[in-house]
C-alpha cells in the first residue's frame, strides 16, 4: 500500500483490496450503465414528456457532453480535497441526481438533471482506477485492472436489456431510482474500504479548463447531433 495512503486514512484503518475492488467497481459500474440504460426508454420518454424525437435526444446528449468536460478536472479535484471524499462527493450527489431525474415532469427538468448526473459521476471511473492501481500491490496490477475492465465492458452491454426490462415492466423513471439503492451500497463500501490519499493542493488553470471545456463539448455535440 502507497504510504501516502496510510498516513491520511482513519484511525484503525485496515486495507482489504479485494473489498476495495468491489466497492469502487460499482461505483464505476453504475456510472457506465447509465450511459446506455437510458437510451432504450427514450420513446416512452418521448410520449410522456411531449417531445420531439431531436428534443428528446438531448436526454442522452446532456449526460455524455457534462461527463467529458468534468472528467480532465478530476485529477485536480482528488488532489485538492482527497480522492476518498471526491468519492463521496461523486456517489451521493449521483445518487441524488439520479432520484431528481427520475422525477422530472419535463423535458428541461430531465435534462438538467441529467446534467448534474453526468458531471458528478464522472470522477467514478479514473478514481476508481486510481485507487485499485495504489491499493494493489505492482506484480497485482494486471489482475485488479482485468477485473475492473471486465466490469465496465460489461456494463454498457447489460445496460440495453435492463433498461428495457424496466422500462416495460415499471417504467421509465425507475431506470434512475434503480441508482438508489446500488448508490448507498456504493458509498457505504467506499465508506469502509477505500483508504484515503494524500492531499495536494496545486493550483488550477481555469483558462485552460474553459478552453477544453468548450473543445471537448462543442466536439461532442458535432459527433452526436451533425448531420
Amino acid at each position: 500500500m502507497d504510504a501516502s495512503i496510510a498516513k491520511d486514512s482513519p484511525p484503525g484503518f485496515k486495507l482489504r483490496p479485494g473489498w476495495v475492488l468491489a466497492a469502487v467497481m460499482l461505483a464505476a459500474l453504475m456510472q457506465v450503465i447509465d450511459v446506455t440504460i437510458a437510451a432504450v426508454a427514450i420513446p416512452e420518454m418521448q410520449g410522456n414528456l411531449s417531445a420531439s424525437p431531436d428534443q428528446i435526444s438531448w436526454v442522452l446528449t446532456s449526460y455524455i457532453i457534462s461527463t467529458a468536460i468534468m472528467t480532465p478536472a478530476v485529477g485536480w479535484l482528488s488532489a485538492r480535497i482527497g480522492r476518498r471524499r471526491l468519492f463521496f462527493i461523486s456517489v451521493s450527489g449521483f445518487t441524488v441526481a439520479s432520484l431528481a431525474c427520475g422525477q422530472a415532469s419535463s423535458l428541461e427538468e430531465l435534462v438538467v438533471w441529467r446534467c448534474f448526473q453526468g458531471a458528478l459521476g464522472a470522477p467514478m471511473v479514473p478514481l476508481s482506477q486510481a485507487t485499485l492501481l495504489d491499493v494493489f500491490p505492482r506484480q497485482r496490477h494486471g489482475f485488479a485492472m482485468g477485473i475492473w475492465s471486465l466490469g465496465l465492458m460489461i456494463g454498457p452491454m447489460i445496460g440495453p436489456a435492463l433498461g428495457g426490462y424496466i422500462t416495460e415492466v415499471h417504467g421509465w423513471p425507475w431506470i434512475f431510482y434503480i441508482n438508489l439503492p446500488l448508490g448507498l451500497l456504493a458509498f457505504l463500501g467506499i465508506q469502509a474500504f477505500v483508504p484515503e490519499s494524500e492531499r495536494q493542493p496545486r493550483p488550477f488553470d481555469f483558462l485552460g479548463f474553459a478552453s477544453l471545456g468548450l473543445g471537448v463539448a462543442s466536439f461532442q455535440v458535432m459527433l452526436d447531433r451533425g448531420e
